[in-house]
């Protein structure tokens, strides 16, 4: 079976000093082996040659084989199978994902289920957006971080959606919640990549609204004069 296969390919990379610190690092409740990122990843590709060629219903299952156990690496692995697979997901495929991010409230497991693998469904099919549109006004802030990251992939497509955007984070902009402000300045940052006029005014429009992480990842890749425009007429906020 793929999912014991991978487990068994990773054990030989197992390193309890890595895994002490890493469980300390991501303050998780988990176990962990100590493998890092790369080794998942080569351990999830070479199974993925073995069993070449699987359908989307076996890669969902081969996924969920692996996230079924309270282990980082296995939760890891199982988000690589889904990144592996990612054009063969449906929007249909999107409760699974909420329910990944719901469970895993951790940057390490939330960011790549949004950014890649739901922001890519949404962005091969429409009919994915009204979901995360729910996302956007969750009670939980991992799922709105989500909604949120969701918007990277269209924009390191080229396909930016900017009313999208604005509608997610600007009544994100008030919460105090530092991984929500983070994600705000992320997409921002991302954004400026490839349309620097957009973020400068939408920063300039905000200035009175952002926190100082947001504003800070904000002007991080803007050209410096316009960075240092904004930076002259930014009031830092009392408590970023």
């Amino acid at each position: 079976m793929a999912a014991a296969r991978v487990v068994g390919a990773m054990l030989p990379l197992a390193d309890a000093t890595r895994a002490v610190q890493e469980k300390r690092y991501l303050k998780s409740n988990l176990d962990f082996l100590g493998v890092g990122v790369p080794g998942i990843r080569k351990v999830v590709t070479e199974t993925a040659r073995i069993y070449d060629g699987l359908e989307r219903d076996s890669a969902l299952a081969w996924a969920q084989a692996l996230w079924r156990e309270p282990v980082h690496e296995r939760r890891m692995a199982a988000i690589e199978v889904l990144r592996r697979y990612v054009g063969t997901l449906q929007p249909a495929d999107l409760p699974l994902v909420e329910a990944w991010v719901r469970e895993a409230h951790g940057w390490a497991y939330v960011d790549s289920l949004a950014g890649d693998v739901a922001g890519t469904i949404a962005l091969d099919h429409a009919s994915a957006w009204p979901l995360i549109d729910a996302w956007a006004v969750d009670e939980d802030f991992w799922v709105r971080r989500s909604a949120l990251l969701t918007l990277l992939t269209g924009i390191r497509q080229g396909r930016p959606d900017y009313a999208r955007f604005e509608r997610y984070a600007t009544p994100m902009l008030a919460e105090k919640e530092f991984f929500i402000r983070k994600a705000i300045g992320w997409v921002l940052r991302e954004t400026s990549k490839k349309d620097p006029a957009y973020v400068a005014a939408w920063t300039q429009g905000h200035l009175d609204q952002m926190s100082g992480v947001t504003f800070r990842e904000a002007v991080r890749r803007l050209p410096g004069a316009q960075a240092a425009r904004l930076q002259s007429a930014y009031r830092k906020p009392a408590k970023p």
